[in-house]
């Protein structure tokens, strides 16, 4: 029985030759997302934005009911509550978008806080309160910077990995590559205003891990392919490489698609920002290794002899006393 495939074994396609208006529509769509993203801002969710937290244990059962509190807070019309376990399976902290008179009068705050609890007494009777606290927008901002760091710090190892392991011009393109993507996901959450939270971080940390590898994936065939065609037209090589590629890429981009599409369209809202995110670095991951991370090889000047190793004046000067030069 023949095995399926979905990308023939001979194929030839010229990526490189539209590199130049690629690049211009790449440059213009990162440059569009920063002015969105300054412009218009960020929805940031609780925990960028600060809130009301409330604490609290299900005594009498062995896990709390997340979904069902989650929809239930929703309903007092303060947005989108995060809601997740912490400590043992029945304790749960629920945290609740303040509106603006709630920031500036911490009565009103704590006021919010009790309604959340009454209502879930209400329908759950054997709760424990553990807290009813404000969470101010000092230690918001402190979450905002520090989740600011952990991608820069992010983006700076994985430049620097790439270098090491090949050249200082793929560390540029790495890194070029991984600024694109992340400058487009946060350009669909401030077009979109979609809620960003710790969640979407998280996305953006796996957009920067699949990015990675797809492309140390393509530069590790043209690293290997400049050794072996010393003569081909860098272009040609290039296009080579992605072609050599192209099946691999396809098969891990359709398997993760295949899991992501069921999620954004008919899983829970509280996961869709995540699952977007993910989604969208999926296709711009993949474009970037080819689009980015691969052009700016041309103008950065690799060439054949990139992986070639040096030799000294002292090499040199033994192979002329040999008389091999």
């Amino acid at each position: 029985m023949r095995l399926l495939k979905l990308v023939p074994d001979d194929t030839n396609i010229k990526f490189l030759k539209w590199r130049v208006p690629f690049f211009v529509v790449s440059l213009i769509l990162i440059a569009a997302s920063w002015a969105l993203v300054l412009t218009k801002g960020i929805n940031y969710g609780v925990d960028f934005a600060g809130g009301q937290e409330v604490r609290l244990t299900f005594e009498q059962r062995e896990e709390a009911p997340i979904p069902a509190l989650r929809e239930m807070v929703t309903s007092l019309g303060y947005g989108t509550p995060v809601v997740q376990e912490i400590g043992a399976p029945n304790s749960v902290s629920i945290r609740v978008p303040l509106p603006e008179s709630g920031e500036s009068e911490p009565g009103a705050a704590t006021e919010i806080g009790n309604q959340v609890i009454e209502m879930i007494e209400a329908e759950y009777p054997n709760v424990a309160r553990d807290g009813n606290n404000t969470v101010s927008g000092k230690v918001a901002g402190e979450f905002r910077q520090d989740a600011v760091l952990a991608l820069i710090a992010a983006m700076l190892a994985v430049a620097i990995y790439i270098w090491i392991r090949f050249e200082w011009q793929f560390g540029v393109g790495g890194l070029f590559a991984l600024f694109h993507d992340v400058s487009l996901t946060l350009g669909m959450f401030s077009l979109f205003q979609m809620e960003f939270s710790l969640q979407i971080i998280a996305a953006i940390l796996a957009i920067i891990g699949y990015s990675l590898n797809d492309t140390i994936v393509v530069y590790d065939r043209i690293r290997e392919n400049l050794k072996k065609y010393r003569k081909m037209d860098l272009t040609d090589l290039l296009d080579l490489s992605v072609n050599e590629t192209l099946a691999r890429t396809v098969m891990t981009s359709l398997t993760l698609l295949v899991a992501l599409l069921p999620l954004l369209l008919f899983g829970p809202e509280s996961l869709f920002g995540l699952v977007a995110a993910i989604t969208l670095g999926l296709f711009v991951g993949t474009y970037s290794s080819v689009y980015m991370a691969a052009p700016l090889l041309i103008w950065m000047g690799v060439n054949s002899s990139s992986f070639v190793p040096q030799e000294s004046a002292a090499d040199l000067q033994e192979k002329k006393a040999r008389g091999q030069v």
